[in-house]
């Protein structure tokens, strides 16, 4: 069993940045694959990024990539979101997942996800 929490959310202005952390407990974490999600009301769950076991693979939404960069510090069991050149468009909450232990690849699909985490919400004002 994995527990996942997200922190970072929060308000900011079109332009702004800010930066979401997943952390997990256990001592799995550094076999897993870790993917970002976000969803709006109404809305499907739409991949955002997702990092390999290693950090050395990662992969990106068209529409995030170049403003957003996935990362992780297995020694702190500890996945992170920068996220720069916020648009009123990244209005969502945002969810971290992790992959079971003998799939680290990076992935988009979620169900390659097998625990997520409650969400962190971002609102970006215009």
């Amino acid at each position: 069993q994995v527990q996942l929490d997200e922190s970072g959310g929060g308000l900011v202005q079109a332009g702004g940045s800010l930066r979401l952390s997943c952390t997990a407990s256990g001592r799995t974490f550094s076999s897993r694959a870790v993917g970002w999600f976000r969803q709006t009301p109404g809305l499907e769950r739409e991949f955002i990024a997702s990092i390999n076991w290693s950090g050395s693979g990662t992969i990106y939404a068209d529409s995030v990539k170049g403003r957003f960069t996935i990362s992780r510090d297995n020694g702190k069991s500890t996945a992170f979101l920068e996220m720069i050149s916020l648009k009123p468009d990244d209005t969502a909450i945002y969810s971290c997942a992790v992959t079971r232990p003998i799939f680290a690849s990076a992935s988009s699909k979620a169900t390659d996800y097998s625990y997520w985490g409650q969400g962190t919400q971002v609102t970006v004002s215009s």
